[in-house]
């Protein structure tokens, strides 16, 4: 397995889509959970189109938001980043 030495800009795109299935899976658009994270809609477009970085802490708070689960969430993070072979 080649791992990363640094983080790359598609790795802020993997977070974002993954981010993007668990809002649509939950019946949510972008401006409902920019009202439930108290954030404009642009905030959500900006992660999800991996423009926008996500801290760990951000993570946990959107993945509450969702009522989703952050660690199944990561798990397809990782699987994606690994799988690529960044």
């Amino acid at each position: 397995m080649r791992v990363a030495k640094w983080v790359q800009a598609e790795h802020y795109a993997i977070v974002g889509a993954a981010l993007e299935a668990a809002r649509q899976q939950a019946n949510l658009t972008q401006v409902e959970l920019a009202r439930r994270l108290g954030k404009p809609q642009s905030v959500v477009s900006g992660y999800e189109s991996g423009k926008r970085r996500v801290d760990l802490v951000e993570f946990l708070v959107i993945a509450r938001a969702l009522g989703a689960d952050p660690v199944e969430i990561f798990g397809q993070v990782a699987q994606s980043v690994a799988g690529g072979g960044r």
